[in-house]
């Protein structure tokens, strides 16, 4: 599988951020699945509602070790799913757990920039069913591109779903900023107002958006459908 992940020619500002995601991770990879367990609270309530429709397809952007396309695959057996990952260190791993998991026929990897990613050079699919982020949008700089490329990489009727960090407005602020120092060590930075960006973004592409916050503002989710 690692073999045969799928590559995509990135701009040099986008070389120059997985560079520095392969740095981040190139050690981090190998406890990344066990340490983030404790706080990317929310992933599998996205995936238990992402509900693609029989033989559907479905896109991870930012799929990181493939944990979560591993959960997807296990919990909708019928799907085709497909991850890409601008960091090749951890495509390795994701590579080499999908493997171990028996699920190398039905998971598809590609090394590729989620603000620009061609689907279609890389799988030789140009929409899907489902398209997630989890947890990576407050890694993209340039999130909100990312946004516009889900938008376009959804097939009409199809769902875009996110999770990731809120404000933590119900925890006291000493919480918030501690959290935000130490997440900004693995250059994590989470987004001022997601909830009104999302809607915001969601009504000038004429989608239905519904956000709702997880462990008390902890973290979100958000469900953005594509009219038909």
């Amino acid at each position: 599988m690692t073999d045969q992940i799928s590559n995509t020619e990135l701009q040099p500002h986008l070389q120059s951020h997985s560079n520095l995601m392969d740095k981040v991770y190139r050690n981090q990879r190998f406890i990344y699945n066990a340490s983030r367990k404790y706080y990317l609270l929310g992933r599998d309530q996205l995936i238990k509602e992402l509900s693609p429709p029989p033989r559907g397809t479905v896109l991870e952007l930012g799929a990181g070790t493939g944990r979560n396309l591993i959960c997807t695959a296990k919990t909708y057996d019928d799907c085709e799913l497909y991850g890409v990952d601008i960091s090749q260190e951890m495509l390795k791993t994701a590579g080499k757990s999908i493997v171990k998991a028996g699920f190398e026929n039905r998971i598809h990897l590609a090394k590729g920039d989620a603000t620009n990613f061609n689907a279609e050079k890389a799988f030789g699919v140009k929409e899907f069913d489902r398209v997630f982020i989890s947890f990576s949008l407050s890694m993209i700089p340039e999130w909100q591109m990312a946004i516009a490329s889900s938008y376009e990489l959804t097939r009409p009727g199809g769902q875009i779903h996110i999770v990731d960090f809120g404000e933590c407005k119900q925890y006291p602020k000493m919480f918030q900023k501690l959290l935000y120092a130490w997440l900004s060590i693995f250059h994590v930075h989470p987004i001022r107002n997601l909830p009104g960006q999302l809607k915001e973004a969601a009504n000038k592409a004429n989608c239905k958006v519904t956000v709702k916050p997880l462990y008390g503002g902890y973290s979100l989710q958000a469900i953005i459908q594509k009219p038909r």
